[in-house]
């Protein structure tokens, strides 16, 4: 009889247990992003020109340095900064001007923004800077685009191509 009670007990405390799992399982219910609303994502990773131009070693400078160090060019590592900016409707949402990553600062620098937006067609231009110009953008994507809700737009950049994509 004590085995059947404590069986019993057991099979209460694990259903007890199981309601309570499924319960939480289920409940609150999460939603992503409202109903209504889409998602751009800026993402990409970039190596912007260096600070200084490479230059041509002379003779005399070759002939102070040790055998294993004596390349023709000069090459400094660091580079220049990136500016990114994003427009939506004509809105600018995101503006940035980031570092080269690295101790040297000779590293990509790296863009990760989301940018909620209402669904619907959005006219979005994103530019970017990456060299030593004062003014303007080196890179521009300029394009009308049709979000549904819950569609995430990613805008990213292809090195070999040297431009900006929208996905």
């Amino acid at each position: 009889m004590a085995d059947v009670l404590r069986y019993a007990g057991q099979a209460f405390f694990f259903l007890i247990f199981a309601v309570i799992v499924g319960a939480f399982a289920d409940w609150p219910r999460y939603q992503h992003f409202p109903a209504d609303e889409a998602l751009i994502k800026v993402s990409f990773s970039h190596n912007t020109e260096r600070k200084v131009a490479c230059r041509k070693r002379t003779r005399e400078e070759l002939q102070k340095l040790p055998p294993n160090m004596r390349a023709q060019m000069s090459c400094p590592r660091e580079r220049l900064p990136m500016t990114v900016e994003m427009e939506v409707d004509g809105k600018l949402l995101y503006q940035n001007t980031v570092a080269p990553s690295g101790f040297s600062k000779d590293g990509a620098s790296r863009v990760y923004e989301r940018i909620p937006v209402k669904a619907g067609s959005h006219r979005v231009v994103v530019r970017m800077r990456d060299s030593a110009r004062e003014e303007g953008f080196d890179y521009v994507l300029d394009e009308q685009v049709d979000l549904v809700p819950a569609q995430v737009l990613l805008v990213d950049f292809r090195q070999e191509n040297k431009s900006f994509f929208a996905k």
